[in-house]
């Protein structure tokens, strides 16, 4: 299954010719690209103006879209929905415009798309409105909504004084802050998604179709996939070692440790290489923050952009990094501090109340304290990571890649004390590795099992549960259209709740064109509508980040780990691609050269993980019993040495081997020496 068909004229006609344009009618109107939803209260003049800048020319500072609206019958709560398509030539221009990277013809390096060498990007046969994929041409649309901004003209929402704008707003961002616009998506291709589901995640012989990821979700989601195939490949070893060293040689443990951490540390390092290997093939291998587009919500005054040289909003970066030293890390610190009494809290409390004479009667009662923690826990994080959200934004980076990278270094830092301190506490002050041991069996069976099911299963439930009480509830309301008036009352609320519905239907009376009352993108919109957005990658990492820490943190005293991460991620890979083809809406399309933040974080990890195997190690009795003769002193400096040597092991495996392999560097070299010969000519 191939999705991009890239097929071309042999005589290109030219861009600024109208006959280009294809023509539009209401039953002939082109693919929807992006859905619109309104809020059903949002005023008439408000839909008004935002319409008129999404249809406006170039010129006009205008979107210069196509634009159709649905037909929601006597559903009030829908809210105008508006289908959102492009014209050929415009798709075009707005790729040049955000530096899109597409493979020449009868080449196989990605450079940047310009209209001017048009002939060199497009094949022998066909047409231009085939040369981009819908995964582009999606992206290049939201790329063209997110930069439709305020201009100086535009002092606030019109219907909405209270609302001011600034110039340089992207003001689509903006309503949708602002709860006028509901939401946005883009709209699955039902085709498609069918057969990558079935060659997915309903497949259980084949390889993930990594190809076909890519093509139709972006770089993003591919990279993740192919970030949790290859962990789960890198635990085959260590759950081969694990099973020996738990049915045939406890005497190993030792050997088992150090490999564990210097496995971690080559995985890490092998994976860098591959990242290379796939942003080169992606076209993204080059990209900084400093060529990267700014994020919608981004603001500050208009100006020239350093090194694109467009007019677009400047921020002085002093200002973000003192909200974020000043404000943002105290207060991170100040959470992690609290889940951390919390922590200690619950362990006291435990303590306190096993220690009570209690009937066998009352015996549940020692169960509190973990019902309580997990409680709490739940809430911390839901707050956090709101409070996290709101301190990233008012930072006010310029990218999406340092949005994310602060948001999720702010989260990780947070999750990393909810997940491991109680470990830690566990293993180095109770000092009782059998409770450790049971705790991590638990984790990475039972707790991840459950974890998988909520992900999937629920989701699937609930919604199954909306789909069934909306259609109730429809029924009802027709069957009691039909029913006589048996009361006066009830029948002057039902006229009432008529004329209510008609009077918010002629508030939203605005002039724009039908889409044909059969198009069965009409059908597929109310569907997807009711699904869920998807939020990205992050929790999808979290998962596999304490899933990691569960592993090698600990290997001294759980070697079993790796085997039960590994069937868990086999399960995992069929989960997420649930989730994304029948759970979720379409994903935004987004373009990454690595994981970003959390390669940082699986790092730290192992560096951690140098220092709790190394302590473990000296704590288990077999091993302490040789040398018992040795005093407390000694075993500690034996300890700094043996963790300074890891440590030093490795400095030299990451300083070794490349980040990039060697045809990666070769090709690179390749484009800088042609890039230069033609500057040249």
């Amino acid at each position: 299954m191939v999705m991009r068909q890239r097929t071309g004229p042999q005589c290109l006609p030219d861009l600024n010719d109208p006959s280009l344009d294809t023509p539009v009618s209401g039953t002939s109107f082109p693919p929807t690209y992006y859905v619109m939803q309104f809020n059903p209260t949002v005023k008439t003049e408000t839909v008004r103006w935002i319409v008129s800048k999404l249809c406006a020319s170039r010129r006009e500072h205008g979107a210069e879209l196509l634009v159709r609206k649905q037909d929601n019958g006597e559903d009030s709560e829908q809210g105008l929905t508006l289908h959102m398509s492009s014209q050929p030539r415009r798709l075009l221009e707005a790729a040049e415009d955000m530096e899109l990277r597409v493979k020449p013809n009868r080449t196989s390096c990605l450079r940047r798309f310009t209209i001017k060498e048009l002939e060199a990007f497009v094949p022998d046969s066909g047409g231009i409105d085939d040369f981009l994929t819908s995964t582009e041409k999606q992206s290049i649309v939201k790329f063209v909504l997110d930069n439709l901004r305020a201009v100086t003209d535009d002092q606030h929402v019109p219907g909405y004084p209270q609302l001011i704008l600034y110039e340089g707003q992207s003001l689509v961002e903006a309503l949708i802050n602002w709860k006028l616009i509901r939401q946005m998506f883009p709209l699955h291709d039902e085709d498609y998604l069918k057969a990558l589901g079935h060659s997915w995640y309903k497949s259980l012989s084949k390889d993930q179709p990594f190809e076909d990821i890519h093509a139709y979700f972006g770089e993003s989601i591919a990279l993740y996939f192919h970030f949790l195939n290859f962990y789960s490949y890198s635990l085959v070893v260590p759950m081969i070692l694990g099973f020996y060293q738990l049915l045939v040689s406890n005497e190993m443990l030792a050997f088992f440790c150090v490999f564990q951490v210097l496995w971690a540390t080559g995985f890490l390092v092998m994976w860098n290489r591959k990242c290379s290997e796939l942003a080169f093939q992606w076209g993204t291998i080059n990209m900084t923050s400093l060529n990267d587009n700014p994020r919608p919500t981004f603001h500050g005054k208009m100006g020239e952009d350093p090194v694109t040289g467009k007019m677009q909003p400047q921020y002085p970066s002093w200002k973000t990094y003192t909200k974020m030293y000043c404000v943002s890390f105290p207060l991170v610190v100040v959470c992690m501090l609290g889940s951390f009494l919390i922590m200690l809290a619950s362990f006291w409390l435990d303590r306190y109340i096993r220690s009570q004479p209690y009937s066998n009667t009352a015996g549940y009662i020692v169960y509190v304290p973990s019902i309580l923690y997990a409680a709490l826990v739940y809430i911390m994080n839901m707050y956090y990571r709101e409070l996290a959200n709101y301190l990233t934004e008012w930072e006010n980076h310029r990218t999406q890649s340092q949005f994310d990278r602060y948001r999720i270094t702010k989260l990780v830092l947070f999750e990393f004390v909810n997940n491991f301190m109680s470990l830690f506490y566990v293993a180095f002050y109770i000092q009782d590795l059998d409770m450790l041991r049971t705790q991590l069996a638990v984790l990475l069976t039972i707790y991840q099992l459950i974890n998988n099911l909520q992900e999937s299963i629920l989701p699937l439930i609930l919604q199954y549960t909306h789909n069934k009480v909306t259609l109730s509830s429809i029924t009802k309301r027709i069957s009691s259209d039909k029913i006589p008036l048996l009361k006066n009352i009830q029948g002057e609320e039902l006229r009432q709740r008529r004329r209510e519905r008609e009077e918010t239907k002629t508030e939203r009376e605005v002039e724009i064109p039908l889409l044909d009352s059969e198009d069965s993108r009409i059908v597929q919109t109310k569907r997807e509508s009711q699904l869920d957005p998807y939020e990205g990658t992050y929790d999808d990492y979290l998962e596999l980040f304490i899933q990691f820490g569960y592993v090698y943190l600990f290997s001294a005293v759980f070697p079993m780990a790796a085997f039960w991460a590994l069937i868990n991620n086999m399960l995992e890979v069929r989960s997420d691609a649930f989730k994304l083809c029948c759970l979720y809406q379409r994903p935004i399309a987004r373009q990454v050269k690595n994981i970003g933040a959390w390669q940082r974080a699986f790092e730290c990890l192992c560096a951690i993980s140098v220092m709790t195997n190394c302590a473990l190690l000296f704590m288990i009795p077999e091993l302490r019993s040789l040398v018992s003769h040795w005093s407390n002193s000694e075993v500690l400096f034996m300890f700094v040495v043996f963790e300074h040597i890891l440590l030093l092991l490795r400095y030299v495996l990451v300083y070794c081997i490349s980040d990039k392999p060697q045809w990666v560097r070769v090709a690179l070299a390749k484009q800088n020496y042609q890039s230069r010969q033609a500057m040249k000519t």
